[in-house]
């Protein structure tokens, strides 16, 4: 390694904008399962299948209807 790095020609991450960030987030265990289990299927890390729906969510505008049964 060297001492010393010049950066003043370097260029901007272009990709920075898209970076992930760290979240924590409580998921059923059913839930991490099914994740898991397609993430088996089709090669992919079950965070990544988790990120590709929730972003499906957000960018279709999808709204979440709930209809509560009084007993």
């Amino acid at each position: 390694m060297r001492k010393n790095y010049d950066f003043k020609n370097a260029k901007e991450n272009p990709y920075s904008n898209r970076l992930k960030r760290q979240v924590t987030i409580r998921l059923e265990e059913l839930t991490i399962s099914y994740f898991k289990n397609m993430a088996e299927e089709v090669g992919v890390p079950y965070q990544t299948l988790i990120n590709l729906y929730l972003r499906d969510c957000a960018a279709n505008n999808r709204k979440l209807t709930m209809t509560w049964v009084k007993d």
